[in-house]
């Protein structure tokens, strides 16, 4: 069973249709004991970077999520705030992350007088994929997802980096290490592209079911 976290900040209804409408069980809950028992974690969020770490922390989700995701090597999909959340801390608060990748984030700077760049960085962009990964396996080139978002996951290392996008900039837009897949953009609200990369994660259309993703 696919357990979609509940700390309370993102689309968790939208997350949990998604995975209905392409015939894959998944639940929503904040229980640690529901938690302990996922074959694969999917860590949504929208808001702010504090404000999700302490809602982690007072539903308890913390201890449990690190001993199924580092310890016990079970998937993880991080969304929007969800990947943000994998990193060591974050421009948006003062509060540590889960530090479980050498990362921080930083905000979109507006652009020079004549290039103007509008934050939030909202609305639909492309991906450009920097290697070889089953979370985008046989992806359509043409894809795009939907973006909303005012920060951006800055990594330390290079190895992490699975994804950019460019919006003034080039920026991370996914990253993986081991069992740990983050997306910045939001699945649930990409329609056939974000149906495909769910399939993936789920493990369904190629017959096999991942036990991690490299």
């Amino acid at each position: 069973m696919i357990v979609i976290v509940d700390h309370g900040m993102g689309n968790l209804g939208s997350m949990a249709n998604m995975f209905k409408k392409i015939g894959v069980p998944a639940c929503v809950s904040a229980d640690p004991a529901v938690v302990a028992r996922a074959d694969k974690l999917v860590l949504p969020g929208v808001g702010a970077f504090d404000a999700g770490m302490t809602n982690l922390e007072a539903r308890g989700l913390i201890p449990v999520l690190r001993e199924r995701v580092i310890g016990g090597q079970v998937p993880l999909l991080g969304v929007c705030l969800g990947m943000q959340l994998l990193c060591e801390s974050s421009e948006e608060g003062s509060l540590p992350g889960l530090g479980w990748l050498r990362a921080g984030c930083v905000r979109f700077r507006p652009g020079k007088a004549g290039e103007p760049l509008k934050v939030p960085h909202m609305g639909w962009n492309t991906l450009a994929v920097r290697r070889p990964h089953r979370a985008f396996a046989d992806a359509d080139p043409d894809q795009r997802f939907y973006f909303v978002h005012s920060y951006y996951v800055v990594c330390e290392d290079a190895d992490d980096v699975l994804a950019e996008t460019r919006y003034g900039r080039p920026f991370v837009s996914a990253v993986a290490r081991d069992n740990i897949l983050g997306v910045q953009f939001h699945p649930e609200k990409s329609h056939t592209f974000g149906m495909a990369l769910l399939r993936r994660f789920a493990g369904r259309g190629d017959g096999v079911a991942w036990s991690g993703y490299a």
